[in-house]
């Protein structure tokens, strides 16, 4: 991917390139941040395959300068390393260091948080700004029956990385992934292969390097085939969708579509469509004025009324967050109904209105501030001050 896409635009003095590494973009996630992207910038999203095996330390350093011909799986221990052009690459410092050592000055590399929250400025000498996010992988590795739907907040912090990226000068965004992942939500006792019998490596959940044979349960291909270089001489994993360990609800590693084929994003920065808040005004009401909420679904009323003859034909994109007083998110519009499953957001044109139900964190009591958000700027359109009157 960097060979390939990254590269060639930094051959233009001048051009400024962010390079966003999300671990754990699924390809349909990948659509879903297309799709919100190309509202108002030229997106465009395409399929490739995820270095085998898909797992993160492969796949990270699969996204650097020179892996397409320099990327080996060596053997190490009991275990197995990464190595590009012969340099190990074992953490994120050694895979920044990768990048930094062709291209000094011109790059900087930082978290997605991070940078969001930054006021600070990019220096101008800087034509490679690489931003790395954990979140979804985190997330799902974790708690997986209870963390999905975090998955939006993810998406939202690079659609407000790119909005600000566009603002400080930068014309290109290329977004890629180390691998995607399965979610396997009724998991039961007997969900897990067996190895085949030979000398493997267990690499994460789903793949085996070494030598053996294939059985009923899992498949056996030269590593060569599956486009892996280096120390091992074949690559195996599962037949089926299980993995190697019981009780696994996500997990990733292996050939599987759902693993292995995953989504670029590259995006030409231009300038907003979403229509000026000047334009129409956003309108959060609770219970004809109540001030306190007596469940943890809350419904609210969201309205956009427009004020100009030109809001009319336009769509608000808007996302309904409830802030504590430290400004930490404490309930979230619930998906479903109006509110779309992938984004959390709600779309409306002017002179619309919708009920919105908002849940409530179960640890959070006391005074908050629910908020009508622009997802890309995240800037406040309205905002309703409540408190919470549970009766249980």
């Amino acid at each position: 991917v960097f060979d390939r896409i990254v590269a060639p635009m930094l051959k233009d003095s001048g051009r400024r390139v962010a390079y966003i590494l999300v671990d754990a973009l699924r390809y349909e996630l990948g659509v879903t941040l297309h799709r919100q992207l190309a509202e108002t910038e030229q997106a465009e999203i395409q399929a490739t395959c995820a270095q085998l095996p898909t797992v993160t330390p492969v796949g990270m350093a699969s996204l650097l300068p020179g892996a397409g011909a320099g990327l080996k799986l060596v053997k190490d221990g009991d275990g197995f390393g990464v190595t590009v052009n012969d340099t190990p690459i074992a953490s994120v410092p050694h895979r920044m260091e990768a990048i930094r050592s062709q291209y000094g000055d011109r790059f900087a590399e930082s978290t997605l948080e991070n940078f969001i929250r930054s006021k600070a400025k990019t220096a101008d000498t800087v034509e490679l700004l690489v931003l790395r996010t954990l979140d979804i992988d985190s997330h799902l590795e974790s708690n997986p029956a209870t963390t999905l739907g975090l998955i939006h907040q993810s998406l939202k912090g690079i659609r407000v990385a790119v909005h600000k990226l566009k603002g400080m000068g930068f014309s290109d965004v290329v977004i890629a992934t180390d691998h995607g992942f399965f979610l396997n939500a009724h998991a039961e006792a007997g969900d897990v292969c067996s190895k085949p019998g030979g000398n493997w490596i267990v690499v994460h959940d789903r793949a085996l390097l070494g030598e053996g044979e294939s059985n009923a349960a899992n498949f056996v291909i030269a590593a060569e085939r599956a486009g892996i270089r280096g120390d091992f001489a074949k690559l195996a994993g599962p037949s089926s969708m299980a993995p190697y360990k019981k009780g696994l609800l996500y997990f990733h590693g292996g050939a599987s579509l759902q693993e292995a084929i995953v989504p670029v994003l590259t995006v030409k920065l231009r300038q907003p469509k979403q229509p000026e808040i000047a334009a129409a005004k956003v309108v959060l009401s609770y219970k004809n004025g109540a001030r306190k909420v007596t469940t943890r679904l809350p419904v609210v009323t969201l309205s956009v009324e427009g004020t100009d003859m030109f809001s009319l034909g336009s769509d608000f994109e808007i996302l309904l967050e409830a802030h504590d007083r430290k400004g930490a998110i404490v309930g979230e519009a619930k998906p479903g109904g109006p509110v779309d499953v992938a984004t959390g957001t709600v779309r409306l044109k002017p002179g619309g209105q919708v009920q919105v139900t908002v849940r409530m964190s179960m640890e959070f009591d006391g005074k908050f501030t629910l908020k009508a958000l622009n997802p890309m700027t995240m800037a406040m359109y309205s905002s309703l001050e409540l408190e919470t009157d549970y009766a249980v």
